[in-house]
């Protein structure tokens, strides 16, 4: 899960893309990072951070020109620790081309040993980003030589890309002097969505072209939603803005990951047609009905949400199981989505420093405590203590998503089985985990059945953290067993080593 964005235009886009990353920092908080474009020169500057450390004054007048995109990073591969490895990647033939990319390649090794062994290609880093940036810059090269750059040859290159990479994949590349390519997975499986704004006479008029993870994005920096990118689809802006859209794929089927309508995606986004608010209020409704199969709602004296994802299921079950909702724990903006951090210690640390309960909403009574998800169940246990300590007379738990009992390997941090609690245990043995006094999950067939009904075009859904169903057909234990040894190796890298050697764009000496 990592946020992207990129912006035609002809006027400057770099505070443009500063605020859209900022839009999209609940994404990624490890690194971010921006490329502007002006003329055919590239500028780039990133690093480890939220957006709002990475880029100060300095930064920003070093991103000159009227076309970049931009990235917040949350590592799924590679290392979190190493800045090297912080999008845009960026590779000077053909053309020039700066790559940023949301999802995670299931088969990066394989294509890893075939661009050095077959494409004379080298891999510095151990990101899948770096991969696939390459292996796009060989199949643009082998569509494009000796003959001018058209949205055809562009279109048949990113057909070549489709047929060799595997996984989940929204892209965005810059190719220095063309334009603007944007396309996503066979699948759909990682989110992709583009709008258009008017610009003003003083900037030259004409329409500005953003595509971007979420629609918030979109909205939030005043460009109105065109469509979804589809999946297979490639779109390609050139340098007059004219936006130029083909399908790519052989057999291209709309599967969009459920943890983006669970968890990862801000509400007032729209993703495939469905709105993800809506998504989980009915998400609310549904595990209402679970709760009411369970225990009586009588032993329940309130409904109390933890901030901030599950807010609307916690409303919507409230109501339909008439109990008072009310907001029992504060929470500390200033401290990152725990879910996200990188290193158990650092998300186990974070718990208390991230909320604090409101003791007049515990004390003596039954308390539902309501949820998005529970992965780790570190969170879920260091909460109910809270509450029990904030004078909870019981404490039961309810969850709006399903056990997750399997590892994922299309872009979210939960690839390893053993860091699973729901991993080979029943209900029970998660509820004396966490120390509820009652454990009520969500329904699997129950969730895609009432998040699906938000658009009926929507086939099935990418829900293998939950289901077992690796929708790309290529997933392997072997494949789990390679995750979890990178991850391992990533976990003994010295997280403050100063030693390292930042691999950077030169193109301009910064301001002092």
């Amino acid at each position: 899960m990592c946020g992207i964005v990129g912006v035609i235009s002809k006027a400057p886009v770099n505070q443009l893309l500063y605020d859209a990353l900022l839009l999209l920092q609940h994404r990624g908080q490890d690194a971010a990072g921006i490329v502007t474009m002006q003329g055919t020169q590239c500028f780039m500057h990133k690093a480890r951070g939220m957006v709002k450390d990475v880029f100060r004054t300095r930064n920003m007048r070093a991103l000159p020109g009227p076309v970049g995109l931009g990235q917040v990073r949350y590592p799924t591969a590679g290392n979190a620790f190493n800045e090297e490895e912080a999008q845009p990647f960026y590779v000077n033939a053909p053309y020039g081309i700066v790559l940023v990319h949301n999802g995670n390649l299931t088969n990066a090794h394989a294509l890893k040993t075939e661009l050095f062994d077959v494409d004379r290609r080298h891999i510095n880093t151990g990101s899948d980003t770096e991969v696939l940036i390459n292996v796009l810059a060989h199949e643009m090269e082998r569509s494009g030589r000796d003959v001018p750059l058209t949205p055809e040859l562009v279109f048949r290159a990113v057909r070549a890309v489709h047929k060799r990479i595997r996984g989940s994949y929204a892209v965005i590349a810059l190719i220095a002097g063309y334009g603007l390519l944007a396309f996503r997975d066979p699948y759909g499986i990682r989110p992709l969505v583009y709008g258009v704004a008017d610009l003003p006479a003083a900037d030259g008029g004409g329409q500005e072209i953003m595509v971007a993870s979420e629609t918030v994005a979109l909205e939030g920096t005043g460009h109105t939603t065109v469509r979804d990118v589809a999946p297979g689809e490639a779109l390609f802006i050139d340098m007059a803005g004219r936006v130029h859209a083909q399908q790519c794929a052989d057999n291209p089927t709309l599967h969009p990951c459920m943890f983006e309508y669970v968890y990862l995606a801000r509400p007032d986004s729209v993703i495939d047609g469905i709105s993800v608010y809506q998504a989980r209020l009915n998400l609310g409704e549904t595990l209402a009905q679970r709760v009411i199969n369970t225990m009586p709602p009588s032993d329940i004296d309130v409904v109390i949400p933890i901030p901030e994802s599950s807010r609307p299921s916690a409303m919507q079950l409230a109501q339909k199981i008439g109990k008072p909702y009310r907001e029992g724990f504060v929470k500390n903006r200033y401290v990152g989505r725990t879910f996200i951090m990188p290193g158990q210690q650092a998300r186990k640390k974070s718990v208390r420093q991230k909320l604090n309960a409101i003791g007049v909403e515990f004390k003596g009574r039954n308390v539902l405590l309501v949820d998005d998800s529970i992965v780790r169940g570190t969170t879920s246990k260091e909460i109910v203590q809270m509450a029990r300590e904030a004078g909870a007379r019981k404490v039961y738990m309810a969850s709006a998503a399903p056990p997750v009992r399997y590892p994922n390997v299309y872009g979210i941090d939960m690839p390893t089985s053993e860091e699973l609690i729901a991993h080979n245990r029943t209900v029970e043995e998660i509820r004396l985990f966490i120390g509820a006094d009652a454990l009520i999950y969500q329904d699997v067939d129950a969730m895609k059945r009432v998040v699906g009904a938000l658009n009926p075009a929507i086939l099935g859904f990418e829900a293998s953290c939950f289901d077992g169903l690796y929708i790309t057909g290529d997933v392997s234990i072997a494949d789990f067993a390679a995750i979890g040894a990178q991850r391992a190796e990533a976990r003994n890298d010295d997280e403050d080593s100063n030693d390292r050697t930042r691999l950077t764009l030169q193109s301009r000496a910064e301001p002092a």
